[in-house]
Formats: structure tokens, C-alpha cells, sequence
């Protein structure tokens, strides 16, 4: 067992994305904390976000993942001969083995007035259970390839950690019913790392007060919901909170869950904050939130990026808690230490990627409507992004795909023009071509996840916006003074060759009447996974030609790389093609193709970045952050293709991102790293793992040679303006869009402004 936790803790140190012993910190500006200092990171039951909770290996995992002092959290339970242990709930049979290991061990209790079934610490020894139980995870969206690795962790081995810990005692009450008393081991406990004891119980808070040492222990009273009824006073939560100034009396601080701080409705979305902080400060209550976890979707308001919601609670201009509690300690580090004081910051110039939009802001609205371009450009994209499209009038306008049922509500509206078109796509759509723009300019936009499985997004926007003629979004780009266009040409080959339709004529006409190429001062890219239609850009040398490989690749050989370099300047590659997630959920190699695309000076962008954690293997932490780090610090691709830009943003604008940051060893505090792949994954047993994948295909030199396009004889007008449209329209359209988007952050009452 020493020889596993060993591993576990040489390889928590590779694979950090947030490693200790970073230089960088935010000790120069105050925070709006009870004490003016940093908040505190609370690890409940360890890293249990990967781990099992309360795991030995939780535990130690959690201090190099996080900012110096990280309290690991223990919810203390006793056996019948009175050793405590950690484990988050009383009963231990949805987190443990004990069901198997004793099958006519089941019991049934009143906790707290309320029957509750199950297995009971309190019916075991020690030994019983130390000796002959191990741990299991007990949330269906985290790993199981760890289970049964473990016993249960006693408070005494948690104690020889070199580190504060936090005792939460639940069940007082239950305790004493069984004879078995909370308050006295807590009296006995002789460690000098106890920093805090917590309970929900007033009474044990009370009986333990003069036991133990206050200058060094805090109390603290944790609450439960508010109509919850508190055991001593047989008052409910809620009204307890009424008066701070009583819980003074007996307590240094209140552990409350985060909704009593910023409450969320019922569709999700934020409400306005409470005054709980101002109010806790101002009775001298310390203040920490609970219920922090990455992998659990909390508001639409925070887009699935942790750090947002954590930014919410420790980085707005009006309050900060004092700590928070979570089972993801790097997520809420890295907020703290890396990005709550550089929320305005320029962005780190240093060997910085591009951010690189896919359809705009695309998490949070429509795609290629004129919000999500917006938001996108507010939230500090580099490079837009227009998957340009045809309509049956010529119309050039940006949408992800031809099949405009895929993003709009075309399907409802044209039903009858449905078809398969196998040289596009196999499945039925309604297509851009077999439709006016005037009958385009019809159809509401759709917000959907394109990930299978994807949790919804942004619901209250779903069918917001409108989608851009071509010409819109360049007039957009340009009066927004962007830092580039990307324009990605789409069925090039199709379209000339049984619609004579010539999209690539049309798109150097449009960005010629923009003057794109009549300029240096904002990037052009033009992207197509047709090596044929990046020729018919060649003669503009300002552009920047980008080939999109369609498929997952595990490797470039050098002759189709050569090839490559006859027609592009960048490569566009989807993440597994670079680093490759098993069955399991896990990394387990990196490619080189990033380093084969350099040495030929072939830019790499990798595509495309999500934030929701069911995107993410389980070695990012459910983080896109750490994702993000682990292409750009790790593997130093040159663009992020992502759908959340404001979290690439975040990324970029961090000292934490700076390539030329060194950890060091004087202090904790925490960087952006890259994931070390396969080390979280190496640590499980052998029989736990699934079989290994078969690598993915090389490269080869016809996944690059493209025929030539078929020549257009007739046809409709190229490139035709869109009807009833002004060319600068989008321009005249500036200030309205952005009043929908302020409007929108404002839902919930966003107040990140610090």
C-alpha cells in the first residue's frame, strides 16, 4: 500500500495543473475577506473530485494541486470501540464495500427524526472495518478505475499530515445515541494541525468550546438548508441566520452553502447576492461556502467554467468569502492565486496561442449569430471565425454547417425540402443552397450542445440573434478592430461541380470589397480541408492558409507534412489527434504531430476547446484550464479553437499562463501545467484498466492532395449582396447587440467588475 501511495504522490507532482511553488500570488492587493488576507481552499475529503472521498490518496493528492496551507476537510466517523475515520456520509454503503464484505450488516436508524437504512460505523470495530473495507467513488461522473484501492483513512494517520485540517462532526446527536462521544475525542486529540471544528450541532459546538484550544482552533457552525431544524435549539437554519450576533457567541465562523450567497433559481440562472457576507463581517463571523464541485453544473451564468464561479464568491468588486470548500482544490486555487486579481490584466505576450473562436461565442449563444460574435469579440477572442455558406440567390453568410437543421429551426419550417446529399453528410438535412437568404432571414437560430451527452446551455437565449451575411461580419470585425478573420470554405467541390455555385471566388470578392486584402493590420486566415481552394488564395500573401484535417490522426510523417507545406501555413487538428483520450476517460500518450507540423514551420491550432467537464478526460480535473495549459504550456500548439473564449481569456490575461515561469520551492502557490499523460491513469490496477486502443492512423499524403475544384460555366450571381441589406448594416447594428449582451451577463446579476 505505501508503494501505491508513493506513486500516487510522485505522480500527483507531474501531472499538476495547478503545481505548488509558484512565484506568483496576489499577496500585494488586499482582498475583501474578514481579514484581509487570501481566501482559504478547503479540500473535502481531499481531492475527491478523482479520488475516492477521504481517501488516503485524496488527501495527499490535494496538497501539491493546491495554494499553500490547503485545509483538507475530514467528516469524522466513529466506530463502536471510538476510532475516527473520514467519510462524508453516515451511511458507508453507497462509498465503501462494506455491503459485500458484510452482507447482514444492515441497520436501520432515526437521524435527526428521519428513518434513514443502511450500514452504520457504528456497528463495527475498527478493525472490522479498517482491515476488511475499501472505499469506492460514490458520484457516477467521476472515475471508478480507483475503487478498492483504499481503506478508510483514520483521523490519527490525517493528523501526521504536515498540514491544517478542518473536523466536521455531522451526527453528534447520533453519536451520543450510540454512547459514543464526538466531544471527547476531539478534547483528546493532541495534533498542532487542527485549525478548525465544524458541526451543524450548536450543542456539540458549545460542549466542546472549553476543550480545546481557541486561539489555535476555530469553530465554526455549519449550516444545512434553511428549513432544516437545528437539533439544540429546534430552531430552523434560516432562523438562526437571523442572528449572527448570538452565533458569535460560540463560534468564529459560519460554513454555509454557497446558495445562501448567491442563490440560484429554478431555471438556473443567478439571482441577485445576498448581504449573508457583509452581514457575517460585520458581526466578526469568518464566512466559508460549500457545495463547490466542477463537475456538477451549478448556473448557466458561470458557462461551465469552474473558475467562474469561484470568481463569483472571492473576485468581485463587492465581497469575498473567507474560503471555500470543494472537491476540485485546483480549480478553486488557480482562481485565487492565478486570476482573481488579473481580471482586467492585459493578456501575457510571451509565446501566447491565438484564441480562435468556433462560430463565435458559441457556448453561450447561437452559433455564427450576431451575438455570439459579439460576446466573443467582448470576451477577448483573437480571431472570429465564419464558416462560410451559399444560398440558392448567391447570398455568402456564416453558418457551421450547410445543413442549417443542424443550428436553426429549418427542419420545422422546410420540412419538404429535406434530402441526403452523401458528398456533404449522410444523414437528412435542409441545405444552405436550396434556400433564398430572404428565406434564411426566416429561420431562428438554435443553441444546442454540438456534444454527445451535452448538457444545455444558455436556455434562455436559445433561439436569440440572427445569423451575418459574410459581408456583416467583415463590417463587424473591422468596426470592432478584431486582431484577424478567420474564413473556413466549406464543400468547395460540390459546389461548383453540381451547383455551379464558386464559393471561393465569391469569398475572395467579399474580402476584397472589405479591403482585407488591401491590409496588414488584421490577420487574415483562410481555412478549408480542401488543398484545392487554399491554391486559389496563394496570390495574397497577407492571407494565412489553413488546412483543416478532417481526420484523427496519430502521427505526420514527413512526406505529407512536405505536402502539406506546398499549400498551407497552419494545420488545424482536433484535440485527439494530439492528445488521446482511452475508454476509460483518461490520457495515456501524447502525439508529436505538433512538434512534426514546427519543424516544418507549419502553425498548429488544435479544435476545439469546451468547457463542460463531460468534454474533458478525467486527468484535466474537469477543467477546461488545465486543458487548455496542457495544448499551449505542453504541447505549445499556436491557436486554442474554442467555443467559451472568455475562458481561453482567462487563460491568457493569467501571469500563471507565462511560459517563462519557474516553480520553485520556498513557498506554495500555484501555475498553470501541463497534464503528464498517462500518470493519473498508471496508478490504477492493471485489472481496473480497459484494453489498450489501437493508435491512431499516420498522415498520409492523400489525406492532403485534393483534385482540382471543377470549373463553374454559369450560374447565379457570385457573392450577390444580401436583399433589403445596407453594407455597413452590422455597424448601424453595434449598439443594439451589445445592450442584448449586457443585458444577458446582467442576468443573474453578474457582478464580476473587480
Amino acid at each position: 500500500m505505501m508503494r501505491v501511495i508513493a506513486l500516487l504522490l510522485l505522480s500527483s507532482l507531474l501531472i499538476c495543473s495547478a503545481v505548488a511553488q509558484n512565484p506568483v500570488t496576489s499577496q500585494k492587493k488586499r482582498w475583501l475577506t474578514l481579514s484581509g488576507k487570501q481566501p482559504v481552499v478547503i479540500a473535502r475529503g481531499g481531492f475527491s473530485g478523482l479520488f475516492p472521498d477521504s481517501s488516503e490518496s485524496a488527501f495527499k493528492v490535494a496538497l501539491p494541486l493546491g495554494i499553500k496551507d490547503t485545509i483538507l476537510y475530514c467528516d469524522m466517523q466513529l466506530t463502536k470501540d471510538l476510532v475516527a475515520f473520514c467519510q462524508t456520509e453516515l451511511r458507508l454503503d453507497n462509498s465503501t464495500t462494506i455491503a459485500a464484505v458484510y452482507p447482514k450488516g444492515q441497520k436501520t436508524y432515526v437521524v435527526n427524526g428521519n428513518p434513514m437504512q443502511g450500514w452504520f460505523a457504528v456497528d463495527f470495530t475498527a478493525d472490522q472495518l479498517l482491515n476488511n473495507i475499501a472505499l469506492t467513488q460514490n458520484m457516477l461522473t467521476r472515475p471508478s478505475i480507483f475503487d478498492e484501492m483504499f481503506p478508510p483513512f483514520t483521523i490519527d494517520d490525517l493528523s501526521t499530515i504536515p498540514v491544517p485540517i478542518w473536523i466536521n462532526v455531522q451526527y453528534d446527536t447520533f453519536f451520543n445515541q450510540h454512547e459514543l462521544s464526538a466531544v471527547k475525542y476531539i478534547s483528546q486529540m493532541r495534533t498542532k494541525t487542527l485549525f478548525y471544528v465544524s458541526s451543524p450541532e450548536i450543542g456539540f459546538l458549545k460542549n466542546v468550546a472549553s476543550l480545546v484550544d481557541q486561539k489555535t482552533v476555530r469553530l465554526v457552525l455549519k449550516f444545512l438548508e434553511p428549513e432544516t431544524v437545528e437539533p439544540t435549539t429546534k430552531q430552523t437554519y434560516g432562523a438562526i441566520l437571523k442572528d449572527l450576533a448570538l452565533v458569535k457567541q460560540y463560534a468564529r465562523g459560519i460554513l454555509v452553502p454557497k446558495d445562501y450567497i448567491w442563490p440560484v433559481g429554478k431555471d438556473m440562472y443567478l439571482q441577485p447576492a445576498t448581504t449573508l457576507v457583509a452581514d457575517a463581517h460585520k458581526a466578526g463571523l469568518e464566512i466559508y461556502a460549500y457545495g463547490f464541485a466542477s463537475d456538477f453544473p451549478a448556473s448557466y451564468n458561470y458557462s461551465y467554467d469552474p473558475a467562474a464561479e469561484y470568481l463569483q464568491f472571492i473576485g468581485n468588486a463587492e465581497f469575498s468569502v473567507d474560503g471555500v470548500m470543494t472537491d476540485f482544490p485546483n480549480s478553486a486555487s488557480e482562481a485565487i492565486a492565478c486570476l482573481a486579481h488579473h481580471q482586467k490584466s492585459p493578456r501575457q505576450k510571451t509565446g501566447q496561442a491565438l484564441i480562435i473562436t468556433h462560430n463565435g461565442a458559441s457556448g453561450d449563444y447561437a452559433p455564427c449569430t450576431d451575438l455570439a460574435y459579439e460576446k466573443a469579440i467582448y470576451d477577448g477572442a483573437d480571431i472570429i471565425d465564419c464558416s462560410v455558406q451559399l444560398t440558392k440567390d448567391g447570398v455568402l453568410f456564416c453558418s457551421d454547417s450547410a445543413d442549417l437543421s443542424k443550428f436553426t429551426n429549418a427542419l420545422a419550417m422546410f420540412m419538404s425540402l429535406s434530402t441526403v446529399i452523401p458528398e456533404i453528410q449522410a444523414q437528412n438535412g435542409i441545405f444552405s443552397f436550396d434556400l433564398t437568404w430572404g428565406q434564411i432571414q426566416t429561420l431562428k437560430p438554435q443553441l444546442v450542445s454540438p456534444l454527445q451527452n451535452g448538457l444545455p446551455r444558455n436556455p434562455a437565449y436559445k433561439d436569440k440573434g440572427r445569423l451575418l451575411t459574410l459581408a456583416e461580419f467583415l463590417d463587424l470585425a473591422k468596426v470592432k478592430a478584431v486582431s484577424g478573420v478567420l474564413i473556413d470554405i466549406q464543400n468547395a467541390a460540390y459546389l461548383a461541380g453540381k451547383k455551379n455555385l464558386d464559393i471561393t471566388t465569391s469569398v475572395r470578392a467579399a474580402l476584397s470589397n472589405a479591403t482585407f486584402d488591401k491590409q496588414s493590420t488584421q490577420q487574415v486566415l483562410i481555412q478549408s480541408d480542401d488543398t484545392s481552394v487554399l491554391a486559389k488564395f496563394k496570390d495574397i500573401p497577407t492571407y494565412k492558409r489553413v488546412l483543416f484535417i478532417e481526420e484523427i490522426i496519430g502521427d505526420a510523417p514527413k512526406q505529407p507534412v512536405q505536402e502539406i507545406k506546398k499549400h498551407a501555413d497552419a494545420v488545424t487538428v482536433f484535440r485527439s489527434s494530439l492528445m488521446p483520450s482511452n475508454a476509460a476517460g483518461f490520457t495515456t500518450v501524447s502525439t508529436k504531430v505538433v512538434d512534426e507540423m514546427h519543424a516544418a514551420n507549419i502553425s498548429v491550432y488544435v479544435s476545439t476547446s469546451y468547457n463542460e467537464y463531460v468534454a474533458l478526460g478525467f486527468d484535466y480535473f474537469a477543467d477546461p484550464l488545465v486543458e487548455i495549459a496542457t495544448f499551449v504550456k505542453g504541447l505549445h500548439v499556436d491557436g486554442v479553437v474554442t467555443e467559451y473564449p472568455l475562458t481561453a481569456s482567462r487563460y491568457m490575461r493569467s501571469p500563471c499562463s507565462d511560459p517563462s515561469s519557474k516553480p520553485r520551492t520556498d513557498k506554495f502557490q500555484v501555475t498553470f501545467l501541463p497534464v503528464e499523460p498517462g500518470a493519473v491513469y498508471s496508478i490504477a490496477p492493471a485489472d481496473a484498466r480497459p484494453p489498450a486502443a489501437a493508435p491512431a492512423p499516420s498522415l498520409e499524403v492523400s489525406d492532403v492532395v485534393d483534385p482540382p475544384l471543377p470549373e463553374v460555366t454559369s450560374g447565379p450571381p457570385q457573392g450577390a449582396p444580401a436583399p433589403s441589406q445596407k453594407k455597413s448594416s452590422s455597424t448601424a447594428n453595434v449598439a443594439s447587440v451589445g445592450l442584448v449582451i449586457l443585458a444577458s451577463l446582467m442576468l443573474g446579476v453578474l457582478t464580476l467588475g473587480c
